[in-house]
């Protein structure tokens, strides 16, 4: 994008740009030239680029939905030796949000998972030890926990998923482990059933509750939280702020944009938001965005007093096996029903 750069003139980015631009006037109706570009940046294009009779059409590529996932695996998968019993479409359901660069790096984990066994075929514990590596890290062998770290890990492991299984609009579970990988010293994995393009107020407030679960558990056996919660908060508190500020979920501010990204393409345009608000618009997004989460704070605490017994029965079944699958979780959390929240702040109440 022309005048991005720092104190203007004609640097070699704008040079360039208007060449490109004189050539594709040069081209004629007749000529039967057709000119394609690709970017992973379109907003940072100039918009002479995008005019008619240059690049006047454009093809969205994201991520694959769930049947272009099925397919990009059957393609990376031709030269693999797969057991019989590997199922794409299910292997498909278990990596939302993944590219074809994503896909393809999971099935050659997989490749050297099976390997590293000595095994001839790549099975479905291959695989699933594969997703764990790509989206959480490798595992951590080397690090050595003491039992009772083990058991505040298994705590608040165990909060996060209780909250999310008990919540109506939560994303099921589908996998909770003690084992450190990547930077986490444990994590909940937690998988839509569906492909999901939008989230609802509701969703997100349960996720947000969900995220709490982890902090709250921690409160209620050792009424000491640990830094564990960190990486949840950051979270909490983003999905929080874009519930104010962009999607326009707070009753108090309304359906309003609060703060615009800043113009300047190559100085930092992702670096923050320009306050086009007051200073006392600015007090209450603050005091909205706590409201919510001491509110997804509150419901998490009331889920797990609620439902102690069975916390209590996971985290012995984690400490004994430090992995628990979907249907190790469902087994556990049989006798849990999805709860009904009503009111907010002091008049939040759970049925």
């Amino acid at each position: 994008m022309r005048g991005a750069g720092l104190g203007g003139g004609h640097d070699e980015r704008e040079q360039t740009l208007n060449q490109l631009l004189v050539e594709m006037d040069g081209f004629e109706a007749n000529q039967g030239v057709i000119l394609m570009a690709a970017t992973n940046r379109p907003d940072v294009l100039d918009p002479a680029l995008l005019r008619p009779g240059r690049f006047d059409r454009q093809v969205i590529v994201g991520r694959p939905d769930l049947a272009g996932r099925t397919q990009i695996l059957k393609v990376h998968a031709k030269d693999k030796p797969l057991a019989k019993n590997v199922n794409f479409e299910t292997l498909a359901k278990q990596t939302p949000g993944f590219t074809g660069a994503d896909l393809a790096n999971l099935l050659n984990e997989a490749a050297l998972l099976a390997a590293r066994k000595d095994k001839k075929t790549i099975g479905n514990v291959d695989i699933e030890n594969s997703i764990d590596r790509v989206m959480a890290g490798p595992e951590k062998k080397s690090q050595v926990m003491t039992e009772e770290e083990k058991k505040i890990i298994a705590y608040h492991e165990t909060g996060h998923a209780l909250v999310g299984w008990a919540l109506p609009h939560a994303d099921p579970i589908h996998k909770v482990t003690i084992i450190p990988r990547g930077r986490a010293l444990g994590y909940t994995q937690a998988l839509p059933d569906r492909e999901k393009y939008l989230s609802s107020k509701a969703e997100l407030k349960d996720r947000l509750a969900m995220l709490m679960g982890g902090r709250v558990a921690e409160e209620l056996i050792f009424a000491d939280p640990t830094t564990g919660a960190s990486n949840d908060i950051e979270k909490a508190t983003d999905i929080a702020r874009r519930m104010v500020m962009e999607f326009g979920m707070s009753d108090k501010l309304g359906p309003m944009l609060y703060g615009k990204g800043s113009n300047e393409v190559f100085l930092g345009r992702d670096y923050g938001r320009q306050q086009d608000y007051s200073d006392e618009v600015a007090s209450s997004i603050d005091e909205e965005v706590r409201n919510l989460l001491n509110d997804a704070h509150v419901i998490a605490g009331k889920i797990l007093k609620k439902f102690k017994k069975q916390m209590d029965a996971m985290v012995k079944e984690l400490m004994e096996k430090e992995t628990l699958n979907k249907n190790d979780v469902a087994e556990v959390f049989k006798t849990i029903k999805k709860v009904k929240i009503s009111g907010t702040g002091k008049n939040l109440k759970l049925a």
